[in-house]
């Protein structure tokens, strides 16, 4: 190629190199909006962007936080007696099965499966024909007897003023007073029917012996219950209000309360008055009161353990048999002038159970403690908090360990 024709080209090249440099530039000003606004109008912008105010930071917000009183207390000091606090079961006081004790046809179901029932409600109608009938024949019987006796104190009295007039022997005399004795032991007899009919007519009507709760029926209307043809129980009804509480000591805590307790033998009647707290389920408080019942004489051998018992109520009977329970059993140990906080106040991590408590500046500590037992909504500290220590009970999301917070003195009450 000559050389102006090459150096034409280069001018070509170059040329379009500058347009699309220039085009590039020109579209990345559009898209930030900056062609055709005013220069005015990009200076107030960046005036207001610089007038207005940041955001407020964290450190100003939890300032804020920390102005709000936060309520705290010293812990509550009181005497506190020892517990020990076992697992167990619910269980029934009664759990009766109910039979028919007089053959028959079952002709009718009174009650609902699972139906709460007062004492005395009727639960199953028997056929009742043939026992009427032998109630009828059984009065039958007695008053004739009674006839016949009344007919004897007549001929004694009559065939007495005989023999007296010579008109009638002594014989006639003993023959009525045998007659007289026969017909007083058919009269006892007769009315002994009479009694045995009415309750064998009785027993066709089978009602609940005490206040409980149902089961499914058994036995379906129209089978022959009773007797020989008895087909077992009819029903079965539990008794729910009260109920038991059981559970059984190991060895080393039915010594650790005889370590406890005063070494004396107690009477059934003294047993009976020891309180007992009870735990239904996964509840947090031991919000059931109930008294001891029960307790075995002796170790079972086999098992190695000491059965108890106790009763609560269970009016609502949200306490079932069989339910999981813990009891928590009183000792005559008692701790003096324990510390006392709300169990609410109480919190955990890795490093174990803590409180938050104030020092001299009102400034928030993590306070590592030891606690013992639970009383009511208190929680017993055993270690790690003196009486003196202002403890954090409330607002416990506004004051984290080393927070500065204005304290708002309360009294532990419960």
């Amino acid at each position: 190629m000559k050389g102006p024709a090459k150096k034409s080209s280069g001018i070509l090249w170059v040329s379009v190199a500058v347009v699309l440099v220039a085009g590039a530039v020109v579209y990345g000003l559009d898209r930030f909006g900056l062609i055709g606004r005013k220069a005015g109008e990009t200076a107030a912008t960046n005036t207001s962007a610089a007038v207005s105010p940041p955001p407020a930071s964290g450190a100003a917000m939890a300032q804020s936080a920390m102005a709000a009183p936060v309520p705290v207390a010293h812990p509550k000091v009181q005497n506190v007696s020892d517990t020990l606090e076992v697992t167990g079961n619910a269980a029934s006081i009664a759990e009766v099965k109910l039979l028919a004790r007089v053959v028959g046809y079952l002709e009718k179901i009174h009650f609902e499966d699972g139906a709460v029932v007062k004492k005395n409600d009727l639960l199953f109608t028997l056929q009742q024909d043939q026992y009427k009938a032998q109630l009828q024949q059984a009065q039958a019987q007695l008053a004739l007897a009674q006839a016949q006796v009344d007919h004897a104190k007549i001929e004694v009295v009559r065939y007495a003023n005989l023999v007296k007039k010579g008109a009638a022997t002594q014989v006639e005399v003993d023959r009525w007073n045998f007659q007289l004795q026969a017909g007083q032991a058919n009269l006892m007899a007769g009315e002994a029917a009479v009694t045995l009919a009415k309750i064998n007519l009785g027993y066709t009507e089978i009602r609940a012996p005490f206040d409980g709760q149902m089961g499914k029926h058994l036995v379906d209307p129209g089978n022959v219950v009773g007797g020989n043809g008895q087909q077992g129980a009819l029903a079965v009804i539990n008794q729910l209000d009260p109920i038991y509480v059981e559970a059984n000591l190991s060895a080393q805590q039915a010594a650790q309360i005889r370590a406890n307790m005063t070494q004396r033998q107690l009477t059934l009647a003294q047993i009976q008055q020891i309180p007992i707290e009870v735990a239904i389920g996964n509840e947090k408080t031991y919000s059931h009161r109930g008294t001891l019942q029960y307790v075995a004489p002796t170790i079972d051998p086999a098992t190695g353990t000491l059965y108890l018992r106790g009763t609560i109520r269970n009016p609502d009977r949200h306490l079932l048999p069989g339910a999981f329970v813990r009891l928590r059993l009183p000792m005559e140990k008692s701790t003096q002038n324990a510390l006392l906080v709300p169990n609410n106040a109480l919190q955990e991590d890795q490093g174990g159970r803590y409180v938050l408590v104030l020092d001299k500046n009102n400034v928030t500590q993590q306070r590592y403690v030891q606690i013992g037992q639970q009383i009511g909504s208190l929680r017993v500290v055993t270690g790690g908090l003196s009486a003196d220590d202002l403890v954090v009970i409330g607002e416990l999301w506004r004051s984290a360990a080393g927070t500065r917070v204005t304290p708002q003195i309360k009294t532990i009450d419960g």
